[in-house]
């Protein structure tokens, strides 16, 4: 019986909360554009697989990702080596980046306007090269933000000044980079925030600074996902940069 009361607990959360798009979809279709709904059956039932996949995935993320995150903190605080510590934020924001289904999209996008606009030669080599490495400069990127979070935690750097110099580097670089990259690298910073980094990284960050001495976890536990949003348009405004230098 808890059981039961726990699934429809869970399912009755998330359809609240998708109710509001629901709601906005409807209220427009029928209020504004007063037009049919072309195979209602097909999104009614895509909707209910949309309800049921969100609310197991965010039961899996209560059940695994989050305690995981404060586990692997938690071990590596007790391990008492900085290395492996830094080296594996390092390796987790890199390997979460990397396969971003989202950032992959906008890597080969990129690639394919370059070389339209003349800026690549035209080919699938080379338009597969830049894009590649558009992508490997964007996991760097969110690996070494995890690198300088986490520092930021255990040194105890405040976080507001650290990301005020950080969109002064971003504004400064912005005013040199190629007119072609700049677009580019800012929505970099928005595709690397996808649904696997984020609860890894943020229990990540709550794991540290629940365990350090002297460190509040409301305060020091949160503010990676910044670091992880911000360093990706420095590093590929430096790569749009460094290529046309090259070139």
């Amino acid at each position: 019986m808890r059981a039961i009361k726990g699934v429809l607990g869970l399912f009755g959360g998330t359809l609240r909360d998708l109710a509001p798009i629901l709601l906005i979809v409807a209220f427009f279709q029928i209020a504004v554009l007063r037009q049919p709904v072309d195979n209602l059956g097909e999104i009614a039932v895509g909707f209910l697989f949309v309800l049921l996949g969100l609310a197991i995935f965010i039961r899996g993320l209560e059940m695994a990702l989050f305690p995981l995150g404060e586990a692997l903190a938690h071990a590596f605080v007790q391990k008492g080596s900085l290395f492996w510590l830094l080296l594996f934020a390092f390796g987790l924001g890199f390997g979460t980046t990397v396969a971003e289904p989202a950032l992959i999209a906008v890597s080969q996008e990129a690639a394919t306007v370059m070389a339209e606009a003349g800026a690549i030669a035209r080919g699938g080599e080379s338009e597969q090269g830049y894009a590649d490495a558009l992508r490997y400069t964007v996991a760097v990127s969110v690996g070494t933000s995890l690198v300088i979070g986490v520092l930021r935690i255990l040194k105890g750097w405040p976080v507001h000044w650290l990301i005020i110099a950080g969109y002064v580097v971003v504004v400064l670089l912005t005013a040199v980079a190629p007119q072609e990259i700049i677009g580019i690298a800012y929505d970099s910073g928005g595709v690397t925030t996808s649904t696997i980094t984020v609860p890894l990284v943020t229990a990540l960050g709550v794991g540290l600074a629940s365990v350090i001495a002297g460190r509040n976890p409301m305060v020091e536990g949160f503010g990676l996902i910044a670091f992880a949003s911000l360093l990706p348009i420095v590093f590929v405004l430096l790569f749009g940069t460094g290529a046309e230098l090259w070139a």
